[in-house]
């Protein structure tokens, strides 16, 4: 037994339980051969009970053999994976670790898929039978109770099902509220060791993360419940909603960064449809501030891992957001997060049951977050096809929204085709030619699919903005994507004949792929699309679009729009023309020309009331030639 001088708290447990304080050694040798040993997850991994299991089982090496390891997830060291112990330890892990994943693709050590939910049960069930856990806990209070601290995920449902329960009791171990708490009865052997917890802290956010969290802010609504998973990317999202009122949290992590949401102000959980007032989450990891945060907080509830993930559970939530990332996905929508081709990575975890959970919630949302390359910009990682051995860890099915530092992909309800065609547009510009040549080979997309690379290209995201119309429309513009086709099409086929042969001059009716390519893949250089939407929670309505084309003397542009027939005379083309001309004079532009019917006169006025237009008149077709006004410089 350590020399530690025991606390108050546990002189008084000592005379009451004098049987369960032992010697390490006592308690070690009541571990048999080939046993199973649990052993506490993360940051709750208790330090000093592995470092002198481990050593007694060196000092004894024939008292133990063939030992199997269960973790659901190695943050700290893992010396029961030394080639030296191989006779002694096998390490079977639920969700791979840093420490641990050499020693798995290297055959030394197991990996057990499965969605993490349903781990509880494979205890209770007895599907995998527990002989040891080694623990880590609080202090015991009055009544004889521990707290399992910044993990209960799996640890509660391995403590009641293990045969021999040791538990290193730590004063550094915070004390959450919710399931983890467990009586002194149900501990076979107390070590008291006092030691700081391991902390967790993400790599430093970098732009291309910073861009994503960006991009994914955007998707959450004040009120809605948020799932986040681990990393430096879910971290950058949560830094972006420092704009959001009321959210809530039902999380199998607690990070760093929803602590300091929570802090802040922008979580108050009163619009959660369950667990009402409470952050709900499975365990934490994070820096000692965050520990310090949940100690004895009322406002945070840590359950079982069969709660907080239960898919069942997650959707009863309203408005519920699962936020996750991923290593690489195809251009079919199939997501990895667990293996890069045939090496392990990490693993299901709570992906998967949070996704799910949050596509089956009312207005739900599944957000799977990558930046578009890996290592120093070389490989993409948006492909083709998975690569082979890839573990499939969301489907087709599974995923709506792909976010990566280039935009925002909407899969739900779309065609493979669509589906490419809006991958492609978020992948690093560099690989979209090979990404569009690929999906021709394997006949994703039209075979025709004409594309236009390098800079000109690429979308200019900084033309996006949200403008007012003067009749108190509220409308989004932006520029045209790759992936606008199917959006386009139904717009015109949604005009009437009149708005058609206004916009045309020309009695024709259909728009084929062919024609519609000539809207969508331009170059943003010389040429422009601009699009109006009108965005409700679900779903963004195309209401309007303007063009303009670069003349042959380059000086001037021939402009155009398009309102569709519900939204005409509400100001849409007003906003979408002052819109197109700021573009322009970006580009360098001095003016548009434009030909325009002579019964088109509401197109005329618009003209007329943002420019100096001058007007010739040929064979019913009004000819406009509009100077930009040059813009009053301030007197200094």
């Amino acid at each position: 037994m350590n020399l530690q001088t025991l606390s108050p708290e546990l002189q008084i447990v000592q005379a009451r339980y004098p049987e369960k304080f032992q010697s390490e050694a006592r308690a070690f040798r009541q571990i048999q051969r080939g046993a199973r040993v649990f052993i506490s997850t993360g940051c709750a991994q208790p330090q000093y009970l592995v470092r002198v299991f481990v050593e007694h089982v060196k000092n004894h090496p024939k008292a133990l053999f063939d030992a199997e390891v269960l973790h659901m997830w190695t943050l700290g060291v893992a010396p029961y994976t030394e080639e030296a112990l191989k006779a002694n330890f096998r390490h079977n892990s639920f969700f791979i670790g840093d420490s641990t994943r050499d020693a798995i693709n290297s055959g030394k050590a197991d990996y057990t898929p499965i969605f993490l939910y349903q781990v509880p049960a494979l205890f209770q069930r007895e599907i995998i039978h527990l002989d040891a856990a080694l623990i880590q806990v609080t202090l015991p209070d009055a009544h004889g109770y521990v707290n399992l601290g910044v993990s209960v995920d799996i640890v509660k449902a391995a403590v009641e099902q293990a045969d021999l329960v040791i538990a290193q009791v730590n004063a550094h171990m915070p004390r959450v509220p919710g399931d983890g708490f467990i009586h002194l009865e149900q501990i076979d052997f107390i070590l008291p060791f006092d030691e700081p917890i391991l902390q967790f802290a993400p790599h430093p956010n970098n732009e291309v993360v910073e861009g994503i969290g960006k991009h994914v802010a955007g998707l959450i609504q004040d009120g809605d419940t948020i799932q986040v998973g681990y990393g430096s990317t879910p971290d950058a999202v949560v830094a972006h909603l420092h704009t959001k009122k009321d959210l809530g949290i039902h999380t199998e992590l607690l990070t760093d960064g929803l602590v300091k949401l929570i802090k802040a102000g922008n979580v108050s959980n009163r619009y959660k449809t369950i667990n009402r007032g409470r952050t709900v989450a499975s365990f934490c990891m994070g820096t000692q501030e965050s520990y310090d945060y949940i100690h004895n907080n009322p406002s945070i509830e840590f359950r079982t891992v069969d709660y907080t993930n239960n898919p069942l559970i997650i959707a009863r939530h309203e408005n519920m957001v699962a936020i996750n990332g991923a290593l690489q996905i195809d251009l079919t929508g199939q997501s990895s997060a667990e293996s890069i081709g045939r090496m392990f990575y990490s693993g299901i975890g709570g992906q998967a049951d949070f996704m799910r959970g949050a596509i089956y919630a009312p207005n739900g949302k599944s957000i799977v977050t990558l930046p578009a390359t890996t290592d120093s910009n070389s490989i993409s990682r948006i492909v083709p096809l998975l690569k082979e051995g890839s573990g499939v860890t969301l489907n087709r099915g599974d995923v709506h929204y792909i976010v990566t530092e280039y935009g925002i992909a909407y899969l739900h309800g779309k065609n493979i085709r669509e589906r490419a065609m809006a991958l492609i547009a978020i992948a690093h510009p560099d690989f979209r030619p090979w990404l569009i040549e690929e999906a021709k080979r394997l006949g994703l997309i039209y075979r025709d699919q004409a594309f236009i690379p390098g800079d000109k290209g690429i979308y200019p995201e900084k033309f996006e903005t949200f403008r007012m119309t003067k009749k108190g429309l509220e409308i989004f513009l932006r520029p045209v994507k790759i992936s606008d086709e199917p959006l386009i099409k139904d717009f015109f086929y949604d005009l009437s004949e009149e708005s058609l042969y206004r916009r045309f001059m020309s009695v024709r009716k259909d728009m084929p792929h062919e024609r519609l390519q000539e809207f969508v893949v331009i170059d943003y250089t010389k040429d422009m699309v601009v699009l109006a939407f009108v965005l409700s929670e679900d779903k963004e309505e195309l209401i309007g679009m303007g063009e303009y084309h670069a003349n042959s003397d380059h000086h001037t542009a021939e402009a155009s729009f398009t309102i569709k027939n519900s939204y005409q005379g509400r100001g849409v083309g007003t906003e979408i023309l002052i819109h197109l001309t700021h573009i322009a004079k970006k580009h360098g532009f001095l003016g548009f020309t434009a030909e325009t019917l002579f019964e088109n006169m509401p197109m005329l006025k618009v003209f007329e009331k943002t420019m100096t237009v001058e007007r010739s008149y040929s064979d019913g077709v009004y000819n406009l030639r509009m100077m930009f006004r040059q813009e009053k410089r301030s007197k200094k």
